[in-house]
């Protein structure tokens, strides 16, 4: 779920990962070795205050959108977004930026974020351990699910997940639902696991990366969120024109917004009123347009339990791999 359209500067950007794919160890040369971890961009710890801060009386609402997407395109997606929640709120918004799903969780957790865009893998860690709490969840497309999407170069004679075996493989964040938690289940169906049937593998921390990567045929193939192939497809197609989807998951509950159990309930409601309201009035309409989201809903927590029995199924199958030692 993502904004205006992503302008990465392709040349200097493909340089940058031919750079680092071939200067970094990258993969799991032994089964116990984890992924590498791949950043290609600094982390802004928090963006400035958005609105103006002439009237000091202004409360602070804090705002975090999980690395989804790199960091420098996040606070460019969403302004227009935070912008209005600090005028129709009359707050000032700030910011924060984390380059991975559990330095967000961890922030909802502590009470240093009022409000949170999360994974839905996310959503589900921190609901079940300490509480985080649905706030409301865009319809896009038409649906309030998404998909995780295998994809390869196009130029791939893959056709199926199996066709990767042995193959270097990019996987988003270690608490993404369709980036890292889909795939894996997806080959523990198989009676595969992703130590043993990859030759390489690694972590992007966002799914714009990941595309990237396969876009410029640096990995033979991602698991990455449909949301955000579909709408670089749309706003940039150049992205993604040298990928293929060879397998379409399950549907899963979309990526939620989020906020901690402790938030005070006036301001949940205002911020829930706020969200709902979105697609009634022009700016409103507008900001939604550019995310290409219909609306907002509030949705049930039960919505997730697609991703809690994947969860649960490979606690099972390591489970079963370590008494079988």
């Amino acid at each position: 779920m993502v904004g205006t359209q992503i302008s990465t500067g392709k040349g200097l950007w493909r340089f940058l990962l031919i750079f680092l794919f071939l200067g970094l160890s990258f993969g799991c040369d032994r089964p116990t070795k984890p992924p590498v971890k791949v950043s290609l961009a600094s982390t802004k710890k928090s963006a400035p205050i958005l609105q103006d801060q002439s009237n000091q009386s202004k409360p602070t609402l804090r705002v975090a959108i999980s690395a989804i997407i790199s960091p420098k395109e996040t606070f460019t997606l969403y302004k227009d977004l935070l912008n209005y929640i600090s005028r129709k709120l009359n707050v000032s918004v700030k910011l924060v930026q984390r380059e991975t799903y559990a330095e967000v969780n961890n922030l909802v957790k502590d009470n240093e974020l009022d409000l949170a865009f999360v994974c839905s893998g996310a959503y589900v860690g921190g609901h079940d351990q300490f509480g985080m709490e649905l706030l409301v969840a865009p319809v896009a497309y038409g649906e309030t699910v998404y998909y995780s999407y295998i994809i390869v170069p196009a130029e791939s004679t893959a056709k199926s997940l199996e066709d990767l075996r042995h193959k270097r493989f990019a996987f988003s964040d270690p608490m993404s639902n369709t980036g890292k938690l889909a795939p894996t289940f997806m080959l523990a169906q198989l009676g595969e696991n992703i130590d043993s049937f990859f030759s390489k593998t690694i972590f992007t921390y966002s799914h714009d990366r990941s595309i990237e990567m396969v876009n410029n045929s640096l990995v033979d193939g991602a698991a990455v969120d449909s949301l955000i192939w579909e709408y670089i497809n749309r706003k940039n197609p150049a992205l993604t024109a040298h990928t293929k989807i060879i397998k379409k998951s399950e549907p899963y509950g979309i990526p939620p917004v989020v906020v901690p159990a402790g938030l005070d309930p006036t301001l949940k409601e205002n911020l829930r009123d706020l969200f709902l309201n979105l697609n009634t009035d022009t700016a409103g309409k507008k900001i939604l347009a550019e995310l290409l989201i219909d609306k907002f809903i509030v949705v049930d927590d039960h919505q997730y339990d697609s991703i809690r029995k994947m969860q649960r199924y490979g606690k099972t199958c390591i489970q079963s791999r370590s008494t079988k030692q």
